[in-house]
């Protein structure tokens, strides 16, 4: 590799390669080794010094209470951990009907049609919901409204996956959605929002059907 990129020593590579404001000259004084016990040792007395406070960061991060029902029958059984990939059969048959018992109870609750599932978290559900509402959008709208109440990260992957799709993506809040005069793809709202505010998001979910939005 270095004969190919014109170097003579991996020194030379590095020096070349990694911004000088970062790149660091001294050696590292990393210590002498330590077996795995001590090491466990000595982390444990740092973790020690750890305390725990109230979390009001918010922002889709929330502790969670999982019932004891589902620690024991899923995240501490062997079938869920296992080392094989979710694409063995052995695996994922368990998981597929997981994920259709899931989809059959959003439906009951929600009174939808139809209910996804198997997406990381609601930035990727957000971005494919955007996309899905683009397929299916009869009439030649590339605006997708976004509420400045999601979470920011909901936002930044929305943005990522509107580019590549040529899609224009208008951000903003209520009086913002009342300015949009273009025919939407859809509008996304999250409730409660990003800062915990519960809002009757009626009236924004009326403006976006009226633009023809999902």
């Amino acid at each position: 590799m270095l004969n190919e990129l014109g170097y003579k020593s991996l020194d030379e590579l590095i020096n070349n390669t990694v911004p000088k404001n970062i790149l660091l000259k001294d050696q590292l004084s990393i210590g002498e080794p330590n077996s795995e016990y001590e090491a466990l040792r000595k982390l444990r007395t740092i973790s020690k010094k750890n305390q725990i406070y109230s979390n009001f960061i918010g922002m889709g991060y929330y502790g969670t209470y999982t019932p004891n029902v589902v620690v024991r029958n899923i995240f501490e059984n062997p079938g869920w951990y296992t080392s094989y990939t979710p694409y063995q059969p052995e695996v994922a048959q368990g998981r597929l009907e997981m994920l259709l018992n899931f989809q059959q109870m959003i439906i009951d609750f929600t009174g939808m049609d139809i209910a996804n599932a198997s997406l990381l978290d609601e930035g990727t559900a957000a971005a494919e919901a955007m996309g899905l509402s683009h397929r299916l959008n009869k009439k030649d709208s590339k605006v997708v409204f976004i509420s400045d109440d999601c979470h920011p990260q909901t936002i930044n992957v929305i943005q990522t996956r509107a580019e590549p799709m040529g899609l224009k993506i208008v951000i903003g809040n209520d009086n913002d959605l009342n300015n949009v005069s273009e025919d939407l793809v859809c509008g996304i709202l999250q409730y409660p929002g990003t800062l915990g505010d519960i809002k009757d998001p009626s009236e924004n979910i009326s403006r976006i059907h009226k633009r023809n939005g999902k």
